[in-house]
């Protein structure tokens, strides 16, 4: 979902994590747009992503040509100048009168430092992040004094089944579909992986990657889809972006609400052992 797996176009879920964030950056925008000469000027939106920015930069796709939207996006692979930020917040709310925010969960400051840690840690021990929205929000009213509100897409944007891309979709089944045949003709230790053959029209094929090509290895932005002031997409980027959130997929739905098939979700005894090695 956070599209960090090397060698594959995309992860299945992304396009469709994707389309929720751009279609609710946009909805935003305007609600905050509509209110920004007497109240509200500045809305922050934070997404997933500690150390990739693929959710963030989806952000960007609420802007084009016919949407003149000011949007500042920040990501983890960037370092965040609070100097350079502001004055860009500022000369968005002076242009436009409102400014959105759509900021990484990862977002570091100068110092290396997460901008939502908090100094304690998970399970796993990574940095235990507790919010990069407020902080950011908070930030922008000590040293501008604009109105704000934030949010937290957090699960909302996984679990958003009712707006899927469609061809996201398409892709999650045919991922399912060649692990089960891989498995079944005895082709281990690889993972199915959605290649792109073309970028308009968008089309793509399954292909097969080694696991030990994908294992302990994140996928980050690079540098080219990343405008060059550091707040942005490039339209290198948009042109990866736009066909994984094409299409609708709706689920049916039934007395007004999405009527989802739920599963008993029983758990079956481990088969391999605690480690392995991958052949």
């Amino acid at each position: 979902m956070d599209n960090d797996l090397p060698v594959t176009d995309n992860c299945p879920g992304f396009g469709s994590v994707a389309k929720y964030i751009a279609v609710s950056t946009r909805e935003a925008s305007y609600d905050v747009r509509s209110m920004a000469k007497t109240s509200t000027k500045v809305f922050v939106l934070e997404v997933m992503g500690r150390h990739a920015g693929w959710i963030a930069a989806a952000g960007g796709l609420a802007a084009d040509a016919e949407n003149n939207i000011p949007i500042l996006i920040l990501f983890p692979e960037v370092e965040f100048d609070q100097t350079s930020f502001l004055s860009r917040v500022k000369q968005n709310v002076e242009r436009h009168e409102y400014c959105t925010v759509v900021v990484s969960e990862g977002a570091r400051g100068m110092d290396g430092k997460f901008l939502a840690e908090q100094g304690s840690r998970d399970a796993f021990g990574h940095a235990q992040l507790g919010g990069a929205a407020p902080v950011v929000a908070n930030m922008i009213k000590q040293a501008l004094g604009y109105k704000y509100h934030w949010a937290v897409a957090d699960y909302l944007q996984r679990a958003a089944r009712h707006i899927a891309s469609a061809t996201d979709v398409e892709q999650a089944y045919a991922v399912g579909k060649a692990a089960v045949e891989f498995a079944i003709n005895g082709k281990n230790a690889v993972m199915p992986a959605i290649v792109r053959t073309s970028d308009e029209p968008y089309t793509w094929e399954i292909g097969a990657v080694p696991l030990s090509e994908v294992a302990n290895v994140e996928k980050m932005m690079p540098a080219d889809f990343i405008s060059a002031d550091g707040f942005g997409i490039t339209d290198a980027c948009r042109r990866y972006l736009q066909p994984l959130i094409g299409g609708e997929a709706y689920p049916p739905y039934r007395n007004g609400m999405p009527d989802y098939v739920q599963l008993k979700n029983i758990a079956v005894a481990k088969k391999l052992p605690t480690t392995f090695e991958l052949g």
